[in-house]
């Protein structure tokens, strides 16, 4: 491993921009990913219990009349008005309450935790009651908002008086304090927050509306596919889409917006068309990329194969926009967010109804990409075999566009590790960081696990993080390219690798031979 002793360049605007974009991203996604479970287990209670699911229930689903004979009398019930103008009590269930009161709440505990701990997870669920009551919609985008303000906001104030309270008062202030701010932060979501954000949701609604009315839905690729290869699509994904296809997916039953970016059809179409007609490392990486890409739900594996021939990216966009159309044209949608983007996620949150529509659009989006890759990469073979295989380089620019790590990379060549500074002693913990510090990062630490483990190394600490919530704790930090310097900053005491190859490496063994060698070092000295 080489020390990187340069500095490296000042970053130009629009890099900063980049960056910019993806710590907001990458912000939102830290909100949105760790109850992504809590998503998926609403969606497949939504697809299985609802009136039109697979196995409808009318207790779970809520939508039965708890008052007929014979009817179950130990579940949660609310008035409702029947057809006839008379009313009659209805079963909650699970389906309305966890997308009007759960999901909004994980959110903006999420929020205030990553700003401020525990106590910022507790002041901002309580002010997040504020936006939910006082709207008639989901309040994801609120939850979003209100929930790192409330955590923000409880900082600063309880700075106002740190060290100064007292001895045996600290706990009257502290409860009170976050008390009083709560109680103060719901009562001005209610009446501040909920109506822009419902007016908001609205607007955002009517533009999506509008696009399908004008059947221009596919156009929405032309933004998506670009900015998922430059690690841009948090921001478009979980801080638009999501929010925007739940609300669709509670007043139609399922949303098409979950599928623009998750649908894994352009991505195995163009891996496709490598594998047929590449050349090189890069044909050779194609197939065990399908696999990761489309089976396992990891995108960025494809993206320096983009990378390495920018012209590909007109094949993503018409297979992205093949993709919409098709399920624009069928009616089909899924039910929550397919997470991550694998088929199995897709097929596992697609109603009773949608799956002609939606497995359709997930190969016509492949047969376009696939199509209209393999013509530019016929186009442009004999210069490529008289030029050097680019796919090592496209896999360094992958990871300065993620600015973190990814353990899904290691598939693609072999890599190399930059150490940007070396230091003694053993080494006990090792993290792979990434953006959401999950999926590529926490493959990466996998592998390296393995292979310690192999060594007789078992005492080293391998774990994943987001670039987010680094400490100065780590010894060795491995991460993208593009993340090193973020990483950098977040823990600027510790050894920073930059990683090309995240699951078939010899930099992993590099580090494994660094571990031993210290180790041997420390003994000889004893």
């Amino acid at each position: 491993m080489s020390a990187v002793a340069a500095t490296p360049p000042a970053p130009t605007r629009a890099k900063q921009t980049q960056v910019h974009i993806q710590r907001f991203g990458a912000f939102l996604t830290g909100m949105i990913m760790p109850n992504l479970p809590a998503f998926i287990a609403w969606g497949l209670i939504t697809s299985l219990f609802i009136a039109v699911g697979w196995m409808p229930n009318e207790i779970l689903g809520g939508f039965g009349n708890a008052d007929l004979p014979g009817s179950w009398q130990g579940a949660a019930t609310a008035l409702a008005l029947a057809d006839d103008g008379t009313t009659f009590h209805q079963y909650l269930g699970l389906v309305g309450p966890m997308i009007v009161y759960l999901l909004p709440l994980l959110i903006a505990n999420q929020g205030g935790r990553m700003v401020y701990g525990e106590r910022g997870g507790v002041v901002a669920s309580i002010a997040t009651m504020g936006v939910i009551v006082g709207s008639t919609i989901p309040m994801f985008l609120g939850a979003m908002i209100v929930g790192p303000l409330a955590g923000w906001l409880m900082k600063k104030i309880d700075a106002i008086w740190d060290g100064k309270i007292k001895p045996g008062f600290e706990m009257l202030v502290n409860m009170y304090a976050a008390g009083i701010l709560g109680m103060g932060l719901a009562i001005g979501a209610f009446f501040g927050v909920a109506p822009l954000v419902t007016q908001v949701s609205d607007w955002l609604g009517a533009g999506v509306q509008a696009l399908a009315d004008a059947h221009l839905l596919p156009l929405m690729s032309i933004i998506v596919e670009p900015a998922k290869v430059l690690f841009l699509n948090n921001a478009i994904g979980n801080g638009t889409l999501v929010p925007l296809g739940t609300q669709q997916a509670i007043d139609t039953g399922k949303s098409l917006l979950f599928l623009v970016e998750a649908n894994p059809g352009p991505g195995f179409g163009m891996l496709l068309a490598f594998m047929f007609f590449g050349i090189g490392t890069a044909r050779a990486s194609a197939p065990g990329a399908i696999i990761i890409q489309f089976f396992g739900g990891i995108h960025e594996v494809y993206f320096p194969f983009v990378l390495m021939k920018p012209i590909l990216i007109t094949g993503l966009i018409v297979g992205g926009a093949t993709g919409v159309a098709t399920n624009a044209v069928f009616g089909s949608g899924l039910v929550a967010p397919a997470a991550p983007g694998s088929i199995f996620a897709v097929l596992a949150q697609t109603p009773r109804g949608s799956h002609i529509g939606v497995i359709l659009s997930v190969l016509l989006s492949a047969a376009a990409t696939f199509l209209i890759s393999a013509v530019l990469l016929r186009l442009s073979r004999k210069r490529d075999l008289a030029a050097e295989d680019g796919l090592a380089a496209a896999i360094a620019q992958t990871e300065a566009n993620k600015g973190k790590a990814s353990s899904v990379l290691g598939t693609l060549a072999t890599g190399s590790a930059h150490g940007v500074r070396q230091q003694g002693g053993p080494v006990h913990t090792i993290i792979f960081a990434c953006d959401a510090g999950m999926g590529s990062s926490a493959m990466g630490a996998s592998v390296l696990r393995s292979k310690l483990k192999k060594a007789g190394i078992e005492d080293v600490a391998v774990v994943n993080k987001a670039v987010a919530h680094l400490t100065d704790e780590a010894q060795i930090v491995i991460t993208q390219r593009e993340l090193t310097d973020r990483a950098r900053h977040s823990a600027p005491s510790a050894e920073h690798r930059t990683v090309d190859n995240f699951m078939n490496s010899p930099v992993y063994d590099e580090v494994v031979a660094e571990v031993l060698a210290r180790r041997s070092t420390e003994g000889a000295s004893l």
